[in-house]
Protein backbone atom coordinates (compact mmCIF):
# COMPACT_ATOMS: atom_id res chain seq x y z
CA UNK A 1 0.00 0.00 0.00
CA UNK A 2 1.42 4.12 -0.70
CA UNK A 3 2.01 5.92 1.72
CA UNK A 4 2.25 9.63 2.53
CA UNK A 5 4.83 10.77 5.16
CA UNK A 6 4.80 14.85 6.07
CA UNK A 7 8.35 15.56 7.73
CA UNK A 8 7.91 18.53 9.99
CA UNK A 9 11.62 20.23 11.32
CA UNK A 10 13.40 18.55 7.72
CA UNK A 11 15.89 21.27 7.82
CA UNK A 12 17.45 19.89 11.28
CA UNK A 13 19.64 17.14 11.94
CA UNK A 14 17.53 14.39 12.87
CA UNK A 15 14.61 15.72 10.04
CA UNK A 16 17.19 15.03 7.45
CA UNK A 17 17.62 12.05 7.67
CA UNK A 18 14.29 11.36 8.24
CA UNK A 19 13.42 12.39 4.96
CA UNK A 20 16.38 10.88 2.81
CA UNK A 21 15.37 7.27 4.88
CA UNK A 22 11.17 7.70 3.47
CA UNK A 23 12.27 8.34 -0.11
CA UNK A 24 14.39 5.14 -0.02
CA UNK A 25 11.16 3.33 1.02
CA UNK A 26 8.87 1.71 -1.17
CA UNK A 27 6.32 1.82 0.68
CA UNK A 28 6.30 5.68 0.25
CA UNK A 29 5.10 7.45 -2.50
CA UNK A 30 4.88 10.87 -1.35
CA UNK A 31 6.90 12.44 1.31
CA UNK A 32 6.09 16.19 2.07
CA UNK A 33 8.53 18.44 3.71
CA UNK A 34 7.25 21.43 6.01
CA UNK A 35 9.28 24.41 6.72
CA UNK A 36 9.76 27.81 7.07
CA UNK A 37 12.66 27.56 4.13
CA UNK A 38 12.73 24.41 1.47
CA UNK A 39 15.21 22.02 1.20
CA UNK A 40 17.73 22.03 -1.67
CA UNK A 41 16.96 18.56 -2.51
CA UNK A 42 14.96 16.80 -5.58
CA UNK A 43 13.41 13.33 -5.70
CA UNK A 44 10.45 12.46 -7.84
CA UNK A 45 8.73 11.32 -4.48
CA UNK A 46 9.72 15.26 -2.78
CA UNK A 47 7.04 17.24 -2.57
CA UNK A 48 7.85 20.71 0.13
CA UNK A 49 4.98 23.64 1.42
CA UNK A 50 6.13 26.43 3.58
CA UNK A 51 4.59 27.29 7.05
CA UNK A 52 3.80 30.38 8.93
CA UNK A 53 3.57 29.09 12.77
CA UNK A 54 1.56 32.36 13.02
CA UNK A 55 -1.16 30.98 10.85
CA UNK A 56 -0.57 27.16 10.66
CA UNK A 57 -3.66 26.16 9.26
CA UNK A 58 -3.07 27.81 6.11
CA UNK A 59 -0.45 25.15 5.85
CA UNK A 60 -3.38 22.38 6.54
CA UNK A 61 -3.93 21.27 2.60
CA UNK A 62 -0.36 19.37 3.28
CA UNK A 63 -1.44 17.00 5.47
CA UNK A 64 -4.56 15.63 3.14
CA UNK A 65 -3.87 12.47 3.02
CA UNK A 66 -1.50 12.01 5.20
CA UNK A 67 -0.82 8.56 7.13
CA UNK A 68 2.22 9.39 9.37
CA UNK A 69 3.57 12.59 11.05
CA UNK A 70 7.05 12.83 11.73
CA UNK A 71 7.92 15.88 14.13
CA UNK A 72 11.63 16.34 14.57
CA UNK A 73 11.66 19.91 15.81
CA UNK A 74 13.66 21.61 18.52
CA UNK A 75 15.85 23.70 19.47
CA UNK A 76 18.39 24.88 22.18
CA UNK A 77 18.33 27.62 24.89
CA UNK A 78 20.94 29.50 23.33
CA UNK A 79 19.39 29.80 19.89
CA UNK A 80 15.64 30.16 20.86
CA UNK A 81 16.69 33.17 23.15
CA UNK A 82 14.45 32.92 25.52
CA UNK A 83 12.45 30.50 27.81
CA UNK A 84 9.34 31.55 26.04
CA UNK A 85 10.83 30.99 22.21
CA UNK A 86 12.15 27.73 23.19
CA UNK A 87 8.32 26.28 24.83
CA UNK A 88 7.18 27.47 21.12
CA UNK A 89 9.31 25.24 19.30
CA UNK A 90 9.75 22.40 21.76
CA UNK A 91 6.20 22.16 22.71
CA UNK A 92 4.01 25.05 21.08
CA UNK A 93 5.17 24.16 17.37
CA UNK A 94 4.78 20.19 18.05
CA UNK A 95 1.22 20.10 19.25
CA UNK A 96 0.38 22.65 16.61
CA UNK A 97 1.83 19.79 14.07
CA UNK A 98 -0.39 17.11 15.78
CA UNK A 99 -3.57 18.24 15.22
CA UNK A 100 -3.48 19.14 11.96
CA UNK A 101 -2.19 15.76 11.42
CA UNK A 102 -5.25 14.58 13.70
CA UNK A 103 -7.84 16.99 11.44
CA UNK A 104 -6.15 16.01 7.93
CA UNK A 105 -6.61 11.95 8.81
CA UNK A 106 -3.37 10.74 10.24
CA UNK A 107 -2.97 7.52 11.77
CA UNK A 108 0.20 8.02 13.15
CA UNK A 109 2.88 10.73 14.75
CA UNK A 110 6.57 10.03 15.19
CA UNK A 111 8.29 12.59 17.60
CA UNK A 112 11.55 13.66 18.91
CA UNK A 113 11.82 13.94 22.54
CA UNK A 114 14.65 13.41 24.90
CA UNK A 115 16.23 11.66 27.38
CA UNK A 116 14.61 12.72 30.87
CA UNK A 117 11.20 14.39 29.85
CA UNK A 118 9.21 14.63 32.82
CA UNK A 119 6.30 17.06 32.80
CA UNK A 120 6.77 17.40 36.70
CA UNK A 121 10.54 17.96 36.84
CA UNK A 122 12.45 20.90 37.73
CA UNK A 123 14.87 20.92 34.83
CA UNK A 124 13.25 23.66 32.37
CA UNK A 125 14.07 21.81 29.83
CA UNK A 126 13.22 18.59 30.59
CA UNK A 127 9.80 19.92 31.96
CA UNK A 128 9.14 21.29 28.85
CA UNK A 129 9.86 18.02 26.95
CA UNK A 130 7.60 16.00 29.14
CA UNK A 131 4.55 18.78 28.73
CA UNK A 132 5.07 18.34 25.25
CA UNK A 133 4.77 14.67 25.04
CA UNK A 134 1.60 14.87 27.43
CA UNK A 135 0.13 17.58 25.48
CA UNK A 136 0.71 15.61 22.41
CA UNK A 137 -1.18 12.33 23.85
CA UNK A 138 -4.12 14.21 24.75
CA UNK A 139 -4.79 15.32 20.99
CA UNK A 140 -5.65 11.33 20.18
CA UNK A 141 -4.21 9.83 17.48
CA UNK A 142 -4.67 6.52 16.56
CA UNK A 143 -0.95 6.22 17.28
CA UNK A 144 1.95 8.62 19.05
CA UNK A 145 5.67 7.54 18.82
CA UNK A 146 7.78 9.24 21.65
CA UNK A 147 12.22 8.95 21.09
CA UNK A 148 14.00 9.78 23.92
CA UNK A 149 17.52 9.66 22.80
CA UNK A 150 20.36 11.05 24.48
CA UNK A 151 23.08 13.54 22.83
CA UNK A 152 22.54 13.63 18.97
CA UNK A 153 26.08 12.90 17.06
CA UNK A 154 25.79 14.40 13.69
CA UNK A 155 27.01 17.52 11.36
CA UNK A 156 24.38 20.41 11.78
CA UNK A 157 24.09 23.36 9.39
CA UNK A 158 24.32 25.62 12.29
CA UNK A 159 27.21 25.64 14.68
CA UNK A 160 26.80 24.15 18.44
CA UNK A 161 29.56 24.72 20.58
CA UNK A 162 28.27 23.32 23.31
CA UNK A 163 27.27 20.14 22.01
CA UNK A 164 29.94 19.55 19.67
CA UNK A 165 32.38 19.90 22.55
CA UNK A 166 29.90 17.39 24.76
CA UNK A 167 30.10 14.97 21.62
CA UNK A 168 33.95 14.72 21.02
CA UNK A 169 33.69 14.02 24.71
CA UNK A 170 31.09 11.36 24.47
CA UNK A 171 32.70 9.62 21.44
CA UNK A 172 35.92 9.49 23.30
CA UNK A 173 34.02 7.83 26.07
CA UNK A 174 31.65 5.60 24.02
CA UNK A 175 33.89 1.81 24.74
CA UNK A 176 33.68 2.59 28.69
CA UNK A 177 29.58 3.62 28.70
CA UNK A 178 28.81 0.24 29.79
CA UNK A 179 26.24 -1.35 32.53
CA UNK A 180 24.25 1.00 33.86
CA UNK A 181 25.88 3.78 31.48
CA UNK A 182 24.99 2.20 28.47
CA UNK A 183 21.47 3.98 27.93
CA UNK A 184 23.45 7.79 28.26
CA UNK A 185 25.75 6.73 25.18
CA UNK A 186 25.41 9.47 22.63
CA UNK A 187 23.40 8.76 19.55
CA UNK A 188 23.87 9.20 15.59
CA UNK A 189 20.92 11.09 13.80
CA UNK A 190 21.12 8.56 11.28
CA UNK A 191 20.36 5.40 13.64
CA UNK A 192 17.52 7.55 15.29
CA UNK A 193 15.95 8.55 12.11
CA UNK A 194 16.22 5.00 10.57
CA UNK A 195 14.22 3.75 14.39
CA UNK A 196 11.82 5.95 13.67
CA UNK A 197 10.46 5.43 9.89
CA UNK A 198 10.69 1.21 10.83
CA UNK A 199 8.28 2.23 13.59
CA UNK A 200 6.12 3.93 11.56
CA UNK A 201 6.23 0.96 9.00
CA UNK A 202 5.19 -1.45 11.78
CA UNK A 203 1.61 0.74 11.79
CA UNK A 204 1.59 -0.13 15.84
CA UNK A 205 -1.36 1.65 17.69
CA UNK A 206 -1.44 3.47 21.05
CA UNK A 207 1.28 5.58 22.47
CA UNK A 208 4.28 4.27 22.60
CA UNK A 209 7.86 5.85 24.51
CA UNK A 210 11.38 4.58 23.03
CA UNK A 211 14.52 5.08 25.01
CA UNK A 212 18.17 6.18 23.83
CA UNK A 213 19.55 2.17 24.06
CA UNK A 214 15.73 1.16 22.58
CA UNK A 215 16.27 3.29 19.80
CA UNK A 216 19.81 2.22 19.21
CA UNK A 217 18.68 -1.38 19.13
CA UNK A 218 15.65 -0.68 16.44
CA UNK A 219 17.81 1.86 14.34
CA UNK A 220 20.83 -0.34 14.01
CA UNK A 221 22.26 -1.17 10.62
CA UNK A 222 21.91 -5.01 10.94
CA UNK A 223 18.22 -4.80 12.67
CA UNK A 224 16.26 -7.23 11.13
Amino acid sequence: MERKAVVVGATGLVGGYVVRELLVQKEYNRVMVMGRRPLEIKHPKLEQALIDWKQPQKAAFAFEGADDVFCCLGTTMKKAGSREQFRRVDLDYPVQTARLGKEAGAMQMLAISAMGADPDSRVFYNRTKGEAEEALAAIGLPALHLFRPSLILGARPERRLGEAVAAVVMKALDGMMTGKLAPYRAIPASVIARAMVRIALAQASGVHIYPNDIIRVIGADDHV
